[in-house]
């Protein structure tokens, strides 16, 4: 306790510290640690109690141990051979056990709380500077570069090389994803360099893999691909390839430039054998090239479906399924808009996705199975709900589209046992969609339904009764009421499936109407013309035109019809004068599809006709398509307004031909005194009256002067009477 008296270190002398023997505080911190270890011990006899009860378990399971041998002595026999340790049991080896568990739970204890590391400054600072040496480490790509890449590749491609160059494509692709964070071993920061880096890939880089994977080169007519996985030497350099082609499916997504888009893709058809060894970077290829056959251009989409075909035909069962099912989606999604610009797009995505559903009739069987019955339920709730809603969930562009392609996809694959049983149900909901809203607002789009059905009849040999629609437009509409509005643009039926109120009162509906039956019904007869029936399918048409001709004061239209019903009628006579020189009944089935088929040969009037009519016809579409209208044809007469320094330049020419008496120039014509203007307007005045008197000859007398006020009367003249004129087509 003599540590009271003593006096702290800032006290001492020297001296006074070096007498004191170093005591100081290091005898107040042992004297803390020993009283620590005082109490410590003061408080150690408390286990005791614990280790006793531990004790007493212990004991408890040596008896259990010693029971088990007369209870069970063939377990305990077993246990004698296989583990001693647990019956040589001793209290010690538990306890011992036990106090090591205590030591752990003393010394190993979780804190209270976490602590959290704080960034200095310095930190961010020396990280940005590690980030910055290894962006200055990059080497920037130069024309030099890639002359030497290029001559590299002409002489021998090697693996170091392939490296190289897909190592400046990959930062080439990140300059245009904005990536700025991916590390490359190259860099590129001038655009001339990403253009002639790209085109270097673009034509050197497919050659330049074969020959260093020592690929043989397809022989001619070969259609099977040589993969090149079936080469030694695609283990050792498979990373660099995967990465190239991965960097070429990123770069088609960044482009915006038709040109360069079309580039890329004819690259990426020349590399689809890498991409079929690659499962993951194929998916993306396909995704891309989808997504560009539904938006892209004219070329761009043909190249996307040429690249897409090739995938699917060499791979079917692993990505046709997929690839359809996308391509479907992808259909739907674009055709939601129809116009002239667009319509030439959905007609391409139908044909091409109609040819792919016919590479496994299987597969397609499921796509169309579930996808007409989307259709059915969407008609079904429209019917039973009767509401504005379910109506346009029927009535749009993208159900009548998927009408189209449906009718398309069952007439290219046919004949198919698999897809037959769908013509039926497909044309049941064309029917359906026909009769839901049955007015004349919407017969645009009922014309569209008639033409699908006669699409699907004509290729798949059914007869389907779609001439009812047809002829029951001529007997609702009342094509003698005159037209409430002249309207110069006619009416493009084809990108409309709704008529205004508007629409219904213009001439041009009625015109155009006329002329979308009259090419509806020939080819649909077309398409029965050399059926041995002809006669009797066509007889209602007959007596409805027949009838439609009666009534009818039109001009126009009762000579489209009479020349529609004359084809018609010597269409028939043709077919009944062949039909007598049969020699079969109508029973013997197989001999009548041999006479219809020599008749197809031969030709019938109808046919022959429709072939010319189909050439003309088609311009006329081509030049709607184009936004050409036909008024161009009709050379009306143009009003040539002149400049206004031409109009000066005449008044200065013509400003002395008639000098007026008086010194004084109005702007009005009607105040000038000249004795020319004034004779000129009272002959005028006296051809409107009438009078064929002519003026006065006699030298001394002057024609009567007119008051301003009755020049302008004379001028204005009478009202022009506006009559609508109905010409012919001569005229």
């Amino acid at each position: 306790m003599a540590g009271k008296n003593k006096r702290k270190l800032e006290d001492l002398s020297v001296d006074e510290f070096m007498l004191s023997g170093f005591d100081s505080d290091e005898e107040d911190a042992c004297e803390d640690e020993e009283s620590t270890q005082q109490k410590g011990k003061m408080k150690k006899p408390a286990p005791q109690k614990t280790s006793d009860k531990k004790q007493g378990k212990a004991s408890e399971h040596k008896d259990h141990l010693s029971a088990l041998k007369s209870k069970d002595p063939e377990f305990y026999e077993f246990l004698q051979e296989n583990d001693q340790k647990l019956l040589n049991f001793d209290d010690s080896d538990s306890l011992e056990d036990e106090d090591e568990d205590e030591e752990e739970r003393m010394y190993h204890r979780l804190p209270s709380q976490l602590e959290v590391k704080v960034y200095n400054l310095r930190e961010c600072e020396e990280s940005e500077k590690k980030d910055a040496k290894k962006s200055k480490e990059a080497t920037k790509v130069t024309e030099a570069m890639i002359e030497n890449w290029r001559a590299g590749l002409r002489k021998e491609p090697t693996a170091k090389l392939i490296r190289d160059i897909t190592q400046a494509f990959k930062a080439a692709v990140a300059t245009t994803k904005g990536d700025s964070e991916e590390l490359c071993r190259y860099t590129i920061s001038d655009s001339a360099v990403f253009n002639s880096l790209v085109l270097f890939c673009i034509k050197y880089m497919h050659a330049a893999l074969n020959k260093m994977l020592k690929l043989k080169a397809p022989e001619q007519g070969q259609k099977k691909l040589i993969l090149p996985s079936s080469s030694p030497r695609w283990q050792k350099n498979q990373i660099d390839i995967k990465m190239y082609v991965a960097g070429v499916v990123q770069l088609l997504s960044s482009l915006t430039q038709a040109t360069v888009i079309a580039a890329v893709l004819r690259h990426a058809n020349q590399m689809v054998p890498y991409y079929l060894c690659l499962p993951k970077q194929c998916r993306h290829l396909l995704k891309s090239l989808i997504k560009h056959w539904s938006t892209g251009e004219e070329t761009v989409r043909v190249l996307a479906f040429l690249a897409l075909s090739k995938i699917c035909r060499h791979k079917q069962e692993i990505y046709l399924n997929s690839v359809l099912k996308q391509m479907y989606i992808a259909y739907v999604k674009n055709c939601k808009f129809t116009s002239p610009n667009t319509l030439p797009m959905i007609n391409f995505m139908q044909r091409t996705l109609a040819e792919m559903y016919s590479l496994d009739t299987q597969v397609s069987y499921q796509h169309a199975f579930i996808y007409i019955r989307q259709l059915a339920i969407h008609l079904r709730n429209a019917i039973n709900l009767k509401k504005k809603e379910t109506y346009q969930s029927v009535y749009n562009w993208q159900y009548v589209h998927c009408l189209y392609l449906w009718c398309r996809v069952l007439s290219t694959i046919y004949p198919n046992e698999v897809l037959e049983p769908l013509i039926y149900p497909l044309c049941q909901v064309i029917i359906g969609c026909i009769k839901l809203v049955p007015i004349s607002r919407y017969y645009p789009l009922r014309l569209h339904c008639v033409r699908a059905i006669t699409l699907l009849s004509a290729n798949t040999k059914t007869y389907v009764p779609a001439l009812p629609f047809l002829l029951e437009i001529l007997q609702r509409e009342d094509f003698n009421k005159k037209p409430g509005r002249m309207s110069i643009k006619p009416i493009n039926f084809a990108v409309i499936l709704k008529l205004s109120k508007t629409n219904l009162q213009e001439k041009a509906y009625k015109d155009g109407l006329v002329e979308q039956l009259y090419d509806l019904i020939l080819e649909y007869f077309h398409t029965q013309a050399c059926s041995i029936g002809f006669p009797e399918l066509a007889l209602p048409t007959i007596v409805q035109l027949k009838a439609f001709l009666k009534e009818c004061k039109v001009a126009n239209y009762c000579k489209q019809m009479r020349q529609l019903l004359e084809k018609i009628q010597e269409n028939c006579s043709y077919i009944t004068g062949r039909r007598q020189k049969a020699a079969f009944g109508v029973a013997d089935v197989t001999a009548v599809a041999a006479w219809e088929k020599q008749v197809a040969e031969e030709g019938t009037p109808l046919t022959k006709y429709y072939s010319q009519w189909k050439k003309l016809r088609e311009k006329e579409i081509q030049l709607e398509i184009s936004g050409k209208e036909r008024m161009e044809d009709l050379n009306l007469p143009e009003i040539k307004r002149k400049k206004a320094e031409e109009k000066k330049a005449n008044k200065k020419e013509f400003k002395g031909l008639f000098e007026s008496d008086s010194d004084d120039d109005g702007d009005d014509l009607f105040k000038s005194k000249g004795k020319h203007v004034i004779y000129l307007f009272q002959i005028f005045a006296v051809v409107s009256d009438g009078d064929q008197k002519k003026p006065s000859s006699s030298k001394g007398k002057t024609p009567k002067k007119m008051l301003s006020t009755e020049l302008k009367v004379v001028a204005e003249g009478d009202e022009d009477m506006v009559e609508d004129l109905e010409l012919s087509d001569q005229d």
